[in-house]
């Protein structure tokens, strides 16, 4: 393969990436309302739209990886570097790749806090059905034969 054909097909996986990228940044900036509404439908959908841009993303991820291993570098960053370096000597490809990596940390942000709200959501869901089945985070108590007691609830000595 010449240069200017994987340099030209590098630049197609890099702006299929970006739009991939940019998708999915909105799917998870609208993702945080829908958990927070407790829409089962909305969530549902939300949660599949997002795995499709994922596993488009993992694919275009992996075409990557062949096109650098097809010319014999490591499918690593220093392997997309060398390729660069012969393929896109004048740095065309450079501007773009930044701004997949700035898409990909800020996709990855946006994540992590909507799993901090999931977190929490579950938590309190939690704490909900424990206290309607009237169990709570209690330390255990052990029993007269050193076992652990679950039975027993403690009891108020005193009352002020």
């Amino acid at each position: 393969m010449d240069a200017d054909l994987c340099r030209e097909h590098l630049r197609e996986l890099v702006h299929e990436e970006l739009a991939a990228l940019r998708e999915l940044k909105k799917l998870l900036e609208a993702e945080r309302p829908v958990l927070a509404s407790n829409d089962l439908k909305a969530l549902q959908r939300s949660t599949a739209l997002r795995q499709e841009r994922m596993s488009h993303l993992a694919r275009l991820e992996e075409q990557r990886r062949a096109l650098v291993t097809l010319h014999g570098e490591a499918a690593d960053s220093a392997g997309l570097e060398r390729l660069l370096a012969w393929c896109d000597p004048r740095g065309a490809l450079r501007a773009a790749l930044g701004e997949c990596r700035t898409l990909a940390g800020a996709c990855r942000e946006l994540n992590d806090r909507n799993a901090l709200l999931v977190s929490a959501l579950l938590k309190r869901v939690s704490e909900r059905l424990e206290a309607l089945c009237g169990r709570t985070q209690r330390a255990a108590t052990y029993g007269p034969h050193g076992d652990l007691d679950h039975a027993r609830q403690g009891r108020v000595l005193r009352a002020v």
